[in-house]
């Protein structure tokens, strides 16, 4: 009994994402079968999904084979053309084209794709370019592949940044390398690391997977970090982390080192520091 409880609610749970997922075009001039499909709207158009709107000049909307367009609810695919813009909250990307699939609850916007996210007061915007964007209607999630994105006077590049929009977590990832700028008039502030997770409105982050911190000649590498922008300060642990200036012959060890950026300084950190990832999780995450 406990087994078919589980079954049902799971058959519920999907019937219920499904619904959400199901999307309503409308706008400009509807032709197709009206019955099997596709339908193909021209104009003004505009598709609506949960809290997600997209606007383009055109859109096919199509059935799986053998289906008509209201039996197949939950299993049709929606195409964007002619240049898009996709809203959703204080987001706005555009694109040519998107993609958008009721079985999954995704939207991919191709590329070049850029969004912007108008700032809550006393933040800065967050702006995005990207290859193309993912954007989910079951929750305000979004990915972007090789993209750039931008908040202030910082930047972050690598190959997939995953967004929380109300939140402002950005968390960025790369095979290769992930690359943060602070833009300074006396020379740009560097972190590289396998990961980098910041929250953009606090200007707060952690660094992972082996991290290098550049502020001028002076250069701190470990195997982590954590960086206050309001602070200026970042806590690098490693085993052990270094800091040099080689033009000055400067040399510092320890398994953790306090960077001050402002005032290009390092000392040891006599104080035991754990990295606060909890604060930095992703939706569902453990």
């Amino acid at each position: 009994m406990k087994r078919m409880a589980w079954v049902l609610l799971g058959m519920a749970l999907v019937f219920a994402a499904s619904e959400v997922r199901v999307i309503r075009v409308e706008g400009g001039r509807l032709s197709g079968d009206l019955r099997y499909g596709p339908w193909v709207f021209e104009g003004e158009v505009r598709g609506r999904v949960k809290d997600l709107t997209i606007l383009a000049p055109k859109a096919t909307l199509i059935a799986p084979k053998g289906k008509t367009m209201q039996e197949a609810e939950g299993e049709r695919e929606a195409r964007f053309e002619g240049g898009v813009v996709v809203r959703r909250g204080r987001v706005e990307a555009r694109g040519p084209a998107l993609v958008y699939r009721e079985s999954t609850g995704e939207g991919v916007l191709l590329g070049p794709a850029r969004m912007r996210q108008e700032p809550k007061p006393g933040e800065d915007p967050v702006e995005v370019e990207a290859s193309r964007m993912t954007f989910q209607v079951d929750t305000d999630t979004s990915t972007s592949e090789s993209a750039l994105l931008r908040s202030g006077h910082q930047e972050g590049r690598a190959g997939l940044v995953y967004y929380e929009e109300e939140r402002g977590l950005a968390v960025f990832t790369d095979p290769k390398e992930v690359v943060l700028t602070r833009k300074r008039k006396e020379g740009d502030l560097v972190i590289r690391a396998k990961e980098v997770r910041s929250l953009t409105g606090p200007k707060r982050l952690i660094a992972t997977g082996g991290v290098r911190l550049v502020d001028g000649d002076l250069v701190t590498t470990g195997e982590s970090l954590y960086y206050d922008d309001t602070t200026g300060e970042a806590i690098v642990l490693g085993r052990p982390a270094v800091s040099e200036n080689a033009k000055e012959g400067f040399k510092l060890s320890g398994s953790t080192l306090l960077h001050n950026v402002n005032r290009h300084q390092v000392r040891v950190y006599g104080r035991a520091f754990r990295l606060p990832v909890e604060e930095f999780r992703k939706l569902g995450e453990r």
